[in-house]
């Protein structure tokens, strides 16, 4: 077999070609850690690791969505909070107004109910982060309005959000809303706050009627009609406080849970992308030995000339 002068030239440059770009990658992978940053380094690995980024950054997004929804329902119960306060408060008035009370008394009552409506309005039309709670999914506008006489009476309270309540996925195919509606009289869907037919609940007109029954010393509406619908918004504000603590232990367990499951995920991505270091130091020693014996036996050869084999 005939060999060309230059084949041997030819030969060293290419092993020290690929001895060089081995150095150059086992050397970035002790700097970075990272034993494949590109497809070639591992095709295999790298659709591996494609693929439980992938999971993971569902997961990422599982996880914001349980932190906001849970901020939200916080923001929510606060809100069921302390329309049960009023709600109390105004039970306590009503069994206050019996027949021993003076009409001087009832008056007063009536002008408490009064303000407890107005308070009752203003605290469904929080709202947060920029957005309406109780408005379903018409959020930019307050979900109740109310109008006065001139007497600074409230003789009517309008609901003008919708039934509809957005939620936000926590898992695969689980979506899950924190919001409710202010008030629903369709006879289906989510359960309203302060107003839904289905139980009764009417809180806004119940404290209208009980006002004017305390305006017009008509203590026996009060013991017979005002009382019961009172209860009945009662009831039904402390179903939704349940309903609230359940829907945040559930979005605590789901945030656990998505948790573990992203450091799980991470450690496989980890365990697919990371480099041992020692071994990959080890590597980059012998590559580098190479490189250095290739430059080595090189040199000697080429500078060999035939004088040297005339003696």
């Amino acid at each position: 077999m005939r060999v060309t002068g230059n084949a041997f030239t030819e030969s060293l440059v290419d092993q020290l070609g690929r001895l060089t770009t081995r150095q150059n990658r086992l050397q970035s992978q002790a700097a970075s850690g990272q034993r494949v940053t590109l497809p070639e380094d591992d095709p295999v690995a790298m659709q591996r690791i494609l693929d439980l980024q992938s999971e993971a950054g569902k997961l990422g997004q599982y996880r914001e969505n349980i932190a906001n929804l849970g901020d939200t329902a916080k923001a929510s119960y606060s809100v069921i909070s302390q329309l049960k306060k009023i709600s109390d408060r105004a039970g306590e008035l009503a069994v206050l107004a019996d027949g021993t009370r003076s009409p001087e008394d009832l008056k007063l009552y009536a002008t408490e109910v009064n303000e407890l409506l107005k308070q009752g309005v203003q605290v469904s039309n929080t709202q947060f982060q920029g957005n309406y709670l109780l408005s379903g999914t018409r959020s930019d506008q307050p979900p109740f309005t109310y109008t006065t006489d001139s007497e600074a009476k409230v003789t009517a309270v309008t609901f003008q959000g919708n039934q509809s309540v957005p939620g936000a996925e926590i898992a695969q195919g689980t979506v899950v809303s924190v919001l409710t509606p202010g008030a629903n009289d369709t006879g289906a869907g989510a359960r309203g706050l302060v107003t839904d037919s289905r139980f009764g609940a009417d809180f806004f007109n119940h404290l209208i009627s009980l006002r004017d029954h305390l305006l017009a010393g008509d203590t026996n509406a009060i013991a017979t009609m005002d009382r019961a619908n009172l209860g009945n918004d009662e009831e039904n504000l402390v179903h939704h406080v349940g309903e609230n603590g359940i829907v945040q232990a559930r979005l605590e367990a789901a945030g656990s849970a998505a948790t573990k499951q992203g450091d799980t995920m991470e450690a496989l991505i980890s365990k697919q992308a990371d480099a041992d270091l020692a071994q990959t130091l080890v590597r980059l020693n012998q590559t580098q030995n190479a490189y250095r014996a290739a430059l080595q036996s090189g040199a000697t050869l080429l500078s060999t000339s035939l004088l040297d084999y005339m003696h």
